[in-house]
């Protein structure tokens, strides 16, 4: 006589069967065998099941967490701007702007001496294009166009178109950390270009607690920090280039006096004075250039 046993365990309910085999000593030519499958045994835990601990992943995730600072303002100095100018890209290069235009037919890349707001040097854009960001890479000028998917590229010195690029989707803004070329595109998605072949090394996304912020329009490089205009709002982003995470945002509410904003578009362009720690900022058709210093909020000390 023997037992064969086996016990099956799903979700703590426990199945017991048990196998009884007997054999007849008296006639060893004839075996009989009796299973009692009958026998069978539920065990049903009714102990709790014990709480799996939570990670620490999940429990720093569940921490509320604080919201980037919002930064101020202040005017130092006011500049006047070419209120034709659909300003779509900014920058500051050897104590001039440089600037960008946009709209069809009115499309420009200029030089502009800061103090008068006069144009020195000047070029303008088959009327069939858009122009939109810029940056200075190398004694290069490099600007996008809207939706046309082509970029030029011109010499600094004499704003002569030496090449063109492709790229896929819109262009919207460049700007430089001074190894990669930075790309806006009206979505949340930051490119950075190789400026020796215009390929794309790697993306960002722009974002807030997990959420995407779109429409990020001008950029500027400054202070180890990407700066953006956000399209049809009157703040800037601060990002940061490793993670596309937001590490703080200027409220420019009412730079332009309200008596002032008749005929005019959207705040938009961003400019840094590196040598000087100097901002300009202005918007599409404004009649004037800011030079501002930020004002920390509380959260965001100096």
């Amino acid at each position: 006589m023997r037992f064969v046993y086996a016990v099956l365990n799903k979700n703590s309910t426990r199945l017991i069967l048990l196998h009884l085999t007997v054999n007849n000593s008296s006639d060893m030519n004839m075996r009989w065998r009796i299973p009692l499958f009958f026998i069978a045994i539920i065990f049903a835990s009714c102990a709790k099941k014990e709480p799996e601990p939570q990670s620490n992943q999940s429990n720093i995730s569940s921490r509320p967490q604080s919201a980037p600072p919002v930064d101020t303002y202040e005017i130092v100095n006011t500049y006047p701007h070419d209120p034709t100018a659909f300003t779509e890209g900014l920058q500051f290069y050897n104590g001039e702007l440089y600037e960008s235009t946009g709209l069809e037919g009115y499309s420009t890349l200029r030089r502009v001496e800061l103090a008068t707001g006069k144009v020195l040097q000047k070029v303008d854009l088959d009327p069939k294009y858009f122009g939109e960001g810029i940056v200075i890479f190398d004694s290069k000028i490099y600007q996008l166009t809207y939706t046309t998917e082509i970029g030029f590229i011109y010499d600094l010195k004499t704003f002569k178109q030496t090449s063109t690029w492709n790229y896929q989707g819109q262009g919207w803004s460049l700007t430089s950390d001074g190894t990669s070329l930075i790309m806006s595109n009206g979505t949340e998605r930051l490119k950075f270009l190789d400026p020796n072949n215009l390929s794309v090394v790697k993306t960002i996304d722009v974002q807030e607690s997990g959420m995407p912020i779109e429409n990020v329009n001008e950029l500027e490089y400054i202070k180890g920090e990407i700066w953006a205009n956000i399209w049809r709002t009157d703040r800037i982003v601060r990002i940061d280039p490793a993670t596309g995470n937001v590490k703080g945002w200027i409220d420019l509410s009412e730079l332009l006096p309200p008596d002032e904003m008749k005929n005019v578009d959207v705040l938009n362009g961003i400019a840094y004075d590196a040598e000087h720690d100097r901002i300009f900022i202005t918007g599409k058709n404004w009649p004037k250039l800011f030079e501002i210093k930020i004002k920390p909020s509380a959260q965001h000390p100096q």
